[in-house]
C-alpha cells in the first residue's frame, strides 16, 4: 500500500508553536488545495481542536465542506468572485466574501439586496501580487464601497505578499502601501475592520506586520523555504513497499535516459513510488528574469560538481535512488542491506504534490 502519512503529534507541535508566536493575534487557518494536500476535513479538525477556529479557502466546495463541520466558524472565501451562482452559494453558507474590485462589490451588493440580506465582506487590496484586489490608487472606488454599498458589511481588509520568503525590501514596500491606504480610508471616516497581510513566511519573518490577524497555511506543515525560528517540524512522509529485488549486472543501465550505469554488479530494490506520487516533484520554474536564469545555471553547475543524491529509508537505513525517478516507480541501491520484497520504504514528499496516495493520520 502506498500512502502519505501525516504525523499528528508533529502537526499539533507546529500549531502550538505558531499560536505561541502569534500571541493574542487571531489566526486564519488557510486550507486551500484540499488542506495543502493532507485532507481538508481531518486537517481542519486538528486545527479546530487546538484553538484555530477560523478558516480561509479559495473554492465554494471547500466552504461547503467546512460549513457542514463547523456551523458557526468564520469562513473567509479568499478568491474575489462576481459570479452570481457562487455569490448566492456563499451567502447561503454564511461565508465572508472577498471583494477585490468595484464590479465585484456591485455584484455582491446587488444580490444581497435582492435577498434582503447583508453580505459580510473583506476588501482585497493589490499591493503588488497582481491577482485580485483594488489598487491602492483606487481610493475613490474603495471609499464608494463603504459609502454606497448598503448591503455590504465590510468587516476586514487584506493584502497578500508576493516575496515574503525571499525579498524583505519588497515585502516592506507592500506593507507600507497597505497601511498607508488604511490610513487614508480612516481619514475618509471609515473603519476597515480586521486588517491582515501576513502569510506563513511573513508571519515568521515580520512579526511587526501581524496587524489584526494572520493567515497561516504551509507553516502548519513545517514546510517553509527558509530556516525559521519556531522549531517547526515537517509533518509527513510517503510510505510504500519494495515491489521487487534484482541484481543488476555490470554495464546495465537504469531508468529513462539511462541515467545510471552500473560499474559493478549491484543489488537494487524497485519501489512503488514515483513523480506522479510527488516523489522528487518540485514546483515548476516559471520565472525567466535574468537573475532567475542565472540562479538556475549556477544550481546546475553545482550539481555537475556535487551530484544531487535522492535518498529513501529502507529498514531505517538511508539508500540512494539510482537513475531517474519514474512515474510510479523508482530504483534504489540496497546492495549493503538485508531487505525483502514487501519491506516498508519511507521517503520525503511534499504533500502539495501528492497524487495517487492515500492520506493517513497517525
Amino acid at each position: 500500500m502506498k500512502a502519505y502519512v501525516v504525523e499528528r503529534e508533529a502537526l499539533i507541535h507546529n500549531i502550538q508553536a505558531i499560536r505561541r508566536f502569534a500571541g493574542p493575534v487571531p489566526i486564519w487557518g488557510v486550507l486551500k488545495g484540499n488542506g495543502y494536500g493532507i485532507g481538508l476535513a481531518p486537517f481542519s479538525k486538528i486545527l479546530y481542536e487546538n484553538g484555530i477556529d477560523r478558516f480561509a479557502v479559495t473554492e465554494v466546495k471547500e466552504v461547503e465542506q467546512l460549513r457542514a463541520l463547523y456551523p458557526d466558524a468564520p469562513i473567509l472565501m479568499l478568491r474575489s468572485t462576481a459570479d452570481p451562482a457562487e455569490i448566492n452559494d456563499l451567502l447561503d453558507l454564511n461565508a465572508i466574501l472577498t471583494v477585490g474590485s468595484y464590479e465585484t462589490a456591485v455584484a455582491v451588493n446587488g444580490i444581497a439586496a435582492e435577498r434582503s440580506a447583508m453580505a459580510e465582506v473583506h476588501l482585497c487590496i493589490d499591493t503588488g501580487m497582481g491577482r485580485f484586489g483594488f489598487l491602492p490608487e483606487e481610493l475613490d472606488k474603495i471609499v464608494s464601497v463603504y459609502e454606497f454599498m448598503k448591503s455590504l458589511a465590510v468587516t476586514g481588509i487584506f493584502t497578500h505578499f508576493h516575496s515574503a520568503f525571499c525579498n524583505e525590501k519588497a515585502t516592506k514596500q507592500q506593507y507600507e502601501r497597505f497601511t498607508e491606504l488604511i490610513g487614508k480610508i480612516n481619514e475618509a471616516g471609515y473603519e476597515t475592520g480586521m486588517a491582515h497581510c501576513c502569510n506563513s513566511h511573513a508571519f515568521v519573518r515580520h512579526p511587526e506586520m501581524h496587524m489584526d490577524a494572520v493567515r497561516i497555511g504551509s507553516a502548519f506543515l513545517g514546510r517553509l523555504s527558509f530556516k525559521e525560528r519556531l522549531g517547526l517540524k515537517k509533518i509527513g512522509y510517503a510510505e510504500c513497499t519494495i515491489d521487487a529485488l534484482r541484481t543488476i549486472p555490470k554495464g546495465q543501465t537504469i531508468g529513462y535516459g539511462a541515467g545510471f550505469k552500473a560499474k559493478a554488479p549491484i543489488k537494487v530494490a524497485v519501489i512503488g513510488l514515483g513523480w506522479y506520487n510527488g516523489f522528487t516533484a518540485e514546483r515548476e520554474n516559471d520565472l525567466w528574469r535574468k537573475r532567475d536564469c542565472l540562479r538556475n545555471i549556477l544550481k546546475n553547475i553545482r550539481y555537475f560538481f556535487f551530484p544531487r543524491k535522492v535518498l529513501v529509508s529502507v529498514g531505517g537505513k538511508k539508500c540512494r535512488v539510482l537513475g531517474h525517478v519514474g512515474m510510479v516507480h523508482a530504483v534504489v541501491d540496497v546492495n549493503d542491506i538485508d531487505c525483502a520484497v514487501g519491506d516498508p520504504v519511507v521517503a520525503q514528499v511534499n504533500a502539495l504534490y501528492i497524487k495517487g496516495l492515500r492520506v493517513l493520520y497517525r
